[in-house]
């Protein structure tokens, strides 16, 4: 039987982890979300007996005294983390001894985690069922530039052909000052849909501080003839995995038609760098334009406590209230 034993979270760890060609986390950005999220990272080795199996990752937290254990959790714009594994090592007996390992080991109240390698299978075995599975979509990097164009829709390659005519410029950007400028384009973005942006201006400068100077972070600018910044957007790549984690853009830009060049632009990217996923971050029919395959990653969930469960969603729709209430403050006309 597998066991989790629970070790530093070092130098030596991460040496370990970078070893592991199905990791899908990165040391810097653990620590961007312990920064963020007031988390304290966990690192532990995948036994049986005496021998090491692999690696696992998360991050420990409380929220109103209940100690949790995340990797990732919802709402730390993360996508995957779990386990770095040896090739044959059934990924259920990791999971399996996840559940001792978080009430037990860490005296945690509930866990959460959601590995892109593991199955629904996985889960049953462990003794686990999936709670709402990730969603997202793919594309395969490995196809040539010219394949991946002709996947997209008719109307998206005109888009991008369009913003090549119309004299759009993408740029990668390594100044200061594009933190804020991206949060004013997000902002505008979900204020015309009455809202408030779900994070703060503080993340997107905590991944930038941590993750950028490692070369995984690759920030864009889509500007107009006329020089102006219409549209931004965030690609990190996290070992086998480039991620769509953020885009922006200003109303005046549209016509112009920014952000399909920019995820295009994203795509030709990591390709050349030998990525071969490109994720797309999450479910919008918008993104079945640029002919994408769908994807499903179960998340698993357990609480010592019954209705725990209950009140995490509680809390989630409580966040997404106070988000429609920013969102209507900010939208409001301003005395003079």
């Amino acid at each position: 039987m597998a066991r989790l034993h629970q070790i530093d979270c070092s130098t030596h760890f991460w040496t370990q982890w970078d070893g592991y060609a199905d990791r899908t986390m990165a040391r810097e950005w653990v620590e961007f979300v312990a920064e963020t999220q007031g988390a304290t990272p966990v690192a532990a080795e995948v036994r049986e007996g005496a021998s090491v199996l692999g690696y696992f990752c998360g991050l420990v937290f409380s929220r109103f005294g209940v100690r949790i254990l995340g990797s990732p959790f919802a709402g730390w714009t993360t996508s995957y983390m779990g386990f770095a594994l040896q090739p044959g090592v059934h990924r259920w007996m990791a999971l399996q001894a996840l559940e001792r390992f978080a009430f037990k080991d860490l005296g945690c109240f509930h866990f959460e985690v959601v590995d892109r390698h593991l199955t629904v299978e996985d889960g049953q075995r462990a003794g686990l069922l999936p709670y709402r599975s990730a969603r997202s979509y793919e594309s395969d990097l490995r196809e040539s530039e010219e394949a991946l164009f002709s996947h997209m829709k008719s109307a998206c390659r005109r888009c991008i052909r369009k913003a090549e005519r119309e004299g759009v410029v993408i740029e990668e950007a390594k100044d200061d000052g594009f933190a804020g400028e991206y949060w004013a384009q997000l902002t505008e973005v979900f204020l015309k849909q009455g809202l408030a942006p779900t994070y703060g201006l503080n993340r997107v400068q905590k991944l930038i501080e941590h993750v950028g100077p490692t070369g995984r972070l690759l920030l864009l600018r889509a500007r107009d003839p006329e020089g102006r910044c219409i549209a931004t957007g965030i690609y990190p790549a996290l070992n086998t995995i480039a991620h769509f984690w953020g885009n922006a853009s200003v109303n005046e830009g549209q016509h112009l038609r920014p952000n399909e060049t920019l995820h295009w632009y994203a795509m030709r990217y990591w390709k050349g760098r030998g990525v071969p996923v490109f994720d797309w971050g999450g479910t919008g029919e918008y993104k079945e334009k640029y002919g994408c395959a769908p994807i499903s990653v179960p998340r698993f969930v357990k609480s010592r406590v019954p209705g725990l469960l209950y009140l995490r969603d509680q809390a989630k729709r409580i966040v997404r209230g106070r988000q429609r209430l920013a969102g209507w403050l900010r939208s409001r006309p301003r005395p003079r």
